[in-house]
C-alpha cells in the first residue's frame, strides 16, 4: 500500500521556500555578530588586563568573549 507524502502542497513551495531563505539569513547573521561580539569582548578584556588595576574587570571581561 503506497504512503501519501505528507509535504508542502506545490502551490504554497515559493513561500516555504521563501521563510526558509530568510531563516538561514537571520540564522547566518546571528552567528556572525555573535563571533563578532565575542572577539570584541576578549580583545577588550585583554587590553583592560594589561593594567593591574584592570585586571580585576579585564580577566572576566575576556573569559566572558570566550
Amino acid at each position: 500500500m503506497a504512503r501519501p507524502e505528507h509535504g508542502t502542497s506545490w502551490i504554497l513551495w515559493p513561500f516555504v521556500a521563501l521563510w526558509r531563505l530568510i531563516a538561514m539569513i537571520v540564522e547566518f547573521t546571528g552567528r556572525i555578530v555573535a563571533v563578532v561580539l565575542g572577539a570584541v569582548l576578549m580583545i577588550v578584556g585583554v587590553i583592560v588586563s594589561l593594567t593591574v588595576i584592570g585586571a580585576v574587570v579585564g580577566i572576566p571581561l575576556a573569559s566572558w568573549g570566550c
